[in-house]
């Protein structure tokens, strides 16, 4: 796991939900920042917008853990990199 993707990561859900980022891990459930539907919609566009990426619904559901989002994250954005490197 990237550790700079997962402290980036805890850093945009921290600031989201207000509060400490060292009450935060990548084994923390997403369940235990008590987000509603709404909370968790949001923070998907707060990830979207830190790392330039889109999270599909079906990915962003199926989420439990920061830990889970991070590896989520990774694949998304060596997608996203090997696009873009296609493209030169």
């Amino acid at each position: 796991m990237n550790s700079e993707i997962a402290e980036k990561t805890i850093s945009v859900i921290a600031e989201f939900k207000e509060i400490d980022k060292s009450a935060i891990s990548v084994d923390t459930k997403l369940e235990d920042l008590e987000m509603d539907s709404l909370d968790a919609l949001n923070l998907i566009f707060e990830l979207e917008e830190a790392f330039d990426i889109t999270i599909p619904d079906e990915q962003a559901s199926e989420t439990k853990t920061i830990g889970e989002m991070v590896e989520g994250i990774e694949k998304l954005l060596a997608m996203k990199e090997e696009e873009d490197g296609g493209e030169e």
